[in-house]
């Protein structure tokens, strides 16, 4: 396979430009088997060069430096071990903001924004919410950067998650309240006008189908439940009325095929006007109730 140093289609004595070494970065990743190599080249690039469109179209004749060859390859290298993108460059862009990742926490997704349009969308005048498993913190911080929220609280049962969802906070102008806990034991006693949780919910027995991305570099914990990845769904499901104020209201992320089983743990507990959203794609991806009002009940 080709390195980016590679020069078999040049003279040996013409320093190879920018586009030159883009395109070879290009074929290494799909040499590699990579499956969007042209995305990947390019983020890893712009991350080696510090450059964004506009200025490698100014600059793609540029000749590289040495050093620079060395960073693109070694960058290269990583990303053919199947290493995320985005844990390599310790970047990842969530709802028009850019949040910093690293091992110790799920990469965020576009789909996770149809949880966030949602929640903004049906908060009203919500002034208090909590976000469980908040991993890199870009639901609550999205919550609190976009909404009229006056307090947010973030937990999560790993410290190092917390740290990162902490910088996230800092770097995105927001106050959160972030607390160490096993969902519902960092709390307390609280309540708040909404709840709001992306959970762990796959099932060990689909770990085989998914990408090495997933399966062997995001954080397990983070990812996989058991009861075919119900059980973090029934946890939150039994305590949320307990932590809702009254007319409050709990949203979480599911996976496609758990609209159904979800919804069900939610009328069981307590939560009224239950409904299932679905993403862009037209899979179900999100799951809301609202605890009843005292008179209601």
């Amino acid at each position: 396979m080709k390195s980016v140093n590679d020069v078999s289609d040049r003279d040996q004595n013409t320093p190879m430009s920018l586009k030159h070494l883009l395109a070879t970065v290009v074929d290494r990743l799909r040499a590699g088997g990579l499956p969007e190599p042209e995305s990947d080249a390019w983020l890893l690039f712009s991350h080696v060069f510090h450059i964004d469109r506009t200025h490698y179209l100014l600059e793609q004749q540029r000749a590289v430096t040495d050093e620079e060859r060395t960073r693109m390859e070694a960058v290269v290298n990583t990303r053919l071990t199947r290493v995320p993108v985005q844990y390599i460059t310790g970047e990842q862009n969530f709802y028009g903001l850019t949040f910093r990742v690293t091992p110790d926490v799920l990469i965020p997704r576009y789909d996770t924004e149809v949880l966030v349009d949602l929640v903004l969308k049906q908060a009203g005048d919500a002034r208090s919410f909590l976000d469980l498993c908040t991993g890199s913190g870009c639901i609550a911080v999205s919550l609190m950067k976009f909404g009229n929220f006056s307090y947010g609280e973030a937990t999560d049962i790993s410290r190092a998650a917390l740290a990162v969802a902490a910088d996230n906070a800092s770097r995105n102008g927001v106050s959160l309240k972030l607390s160490e806990g096993d969902l519902w034991e960092a709390v307390g006693d609280k309540t708040y006008d909404v709840i709001v949780s992306n959970p762990p919910y796959i099932a060990a027995s689909e770990r085989p189908s998914l990408m090495p991305e997933v399966a062997q570099y995001e954080p397990a914990l983070a990812l996989f439940a058991e009861n075919e990845g119900l059980v973090f769904y029934e946890r939150i499901a039994r305590e949320a009325c307990k932590h809702l104020n009254a007319g409050g209201r709990l949203f979480v992320e599911i996976g496609a095929t758990q609209g159904e089983p979800v919804s069900q743990l939610f009328r069981q507990n307590g939560l009224e006007q239950v409904s299932i959203v679905q993403d862009l794609a037209g899979l179900s991806r999100v799951v809301t109730g609202r605890k009843p009002e005292p008179s209601e009940g």
